[in-house]
């Protein structure tokens, strides 16, 4: 295959060419309470050419071998357009020239498993659930995506990369009168089918979480001292953060590229900030990106202060920083997107209990449950969470919104907790959906938390 797209660029006229064959498999299989609602098993494949002419850089994607010339033609055509007519200037930053073969590292490969043998793991959990006090029903699925990946360019960069995510995931409902409450449950990952494998003891934990909010009061807004569990935190760090140091988000924006000059103060002294998708066993980790860069470990901040951000080829030129591999594609049907992997907060030395004794009176929220942003602002929820009086945690509650600005919180984060915990299944709808965006970290400390509530 190397060879073959090798061919396929050769007689470009463009300056830089590259082209991205890709075969994505799926295999889904879904329950609602006791009924298999779906099994489903799919094979497909396309291809993905762009060439820079001039300044121009422009895209095709077909799904057909015999209509990459087409292709190629139409990117020259439209990049040199774009050249002729004002468009977009796009220059590429220097990158090493790779050849490389990467295989996913599993203990058991999830593709050698029989499908029956799916099919069990999902309904023994489901019915696990099922079997709960206070349950009423469930929707639970397996997703197994494998994406073997081709890359080519004209500068003589050959990358092979095959990348593997398993989980089963979804959620639990419990049911008292007419209350109903809902949980979230995931398991899974990038190292292999054994991430499946004995964990029970999660499903009974989330339908029991499920079951006692039924006898939760709802949170009584306003403003909390807060301790966020590494779910809620990886969400923050995510969404409210992460976003912002996607290089492509602020190129355009001259007033959110001033503030996120790099060195600038813009979090206190406690927060530190990673994107690392090197991290071996975790959901985010892949070797190269979709242009054929090595993905890197980026500090984004230190101590609360700006200090890298996350790239594409093209957006590093225009800011004049060093690419970091983070230029990814759903799969063949898109082209690359500045995107992250895996972000967090890094740890700092004080322990849980700590956070709590230091807080004194406060709220403890646990896991995220979905949210948004509007530029500097942000909403997410939180699927349950505690009070703590007097540094102890009590009584559970529910019906929780936090809300802010993120200058504002990240500058309020008094401390990170020693502990660390990234998610089993990630996901990012930036445009295209990238089920290798993770997050996670430690528990944090924040004063000053609106709270929505009755």
């Amino acid at each position: 295959m190397r060879e073959r797209l090798r061919a396929m660029i050769s007689k470009r006229s463009a300056d830089f060419a590259d082209i991205r064959y890709e075969i994505r498999k799926q295999t889904v299989i879904s329950f609602s309470g006791k009924e298999i609602k779906q099994v489903n098993a799919s094979a497909t494949d396309g291809y993905v050419v762009r060439a820079r002419s001039g300044t121009g850089f422009s895209s095709a994607v077909v799904t057909k071998e015999d209509d990459v010339p087409r292709a190629l033609s139409l990117a020259t055509e439209g990049a040199s357009t774009m050249m002729r007519f004002g468009g977009r200037k796009v220059e590429l930053a220097p990158v090493p020239v790779v050849e490389d073969d990467v295989e996913p590292v599993m203990s058991v490969d999830p593709r050698q498993i029989p499908i029956v043998d799916k099919i069990a793991a999902a309904r023994a959990y489901n019915t696990l659930m099922l079997d709960q006090p206070g349950i009423a029903t469930t929707n639970v699925a397996y997703h197994e995506v494998c994406r073997e990946k081709h890359y080519v360019n004209s500068e003589g960069t050959a990358i092979r990369e095959v990348l593997v995510t398993v989980a089963i995931a979804g959620e639990v409902v419990a049911k008292k009168g007419d209350l109903l409450q809902n949980i979230r449950v995931a398991v899974g990952g990038a190292d292999g089918w054994e991430s499946l494998v004995g964990r029970e003891d999660i499903f009974l934990e989330r339908a029991g979480v499920a079951a006692r909010l039924l006898d939760a009061e709802p949170v009584r807004g306003g403003t909390y001292d807060v301790v966020l569990n590494p779910s809620m935190a990886g969400v923050f760090t995510h969404e409210a953060f992460g976003h912002f140091s996607e290089a492509d988000i602020i190129e355009d924006n001259p007033s959110l590229r001033a503030r996120m000059a790099l060195g600038a103060q813009l979090g206190s002294k406690a927060v530190s900030i990673v994107a690392d998708s090197t991290l071996p066993g975790q959901l985010g980790r892949y070797r190269y990106d979709d242009e054929g860069v090595a993905v890197r470990r980026v500090q984004l901040m230190k101590n609360g202060v700006l200090t890298g951000r996350l790239h594409s080829r093209a957006t590093a030129a225009a800011f004049g920083e060093a690419p970091t591999g983070h230029d990814v594609a759903e799969d063949y049907r898109y082209e690359p997107i500045v995107r992250m992997g895996t972000i967090f907060i890094e740890p700092g030395t004080a322990g849980v209990d700590d956070l709590f004794s230091r807080m004194g009176d406060g709220l403890y929220l646990l896991d995220a449950k979905g949210g948004q942003t509007s530029g500097e602002n942000f909403t997410f929820g939180a699927q349950y969470g505690f009070v703590v009086e007097n540094g102890r945690v009590g009584r559970m509650i529910r019906d929780i919104n936090i809300m802010g600005n993120l200058f504002t919180t990240l500058a309020n984060i008094a401390d990170a907790a020693s502990d660390f915990r990234l998610s089993e299944r990630g996901g990012c709808g930036k445009g295209q959906t990238n089920i290798k965006s993770n997050y996670g970290g430690p528990h944090v400390l924040i004063s000053g938390m609106v709270v929505g509530g009755v």
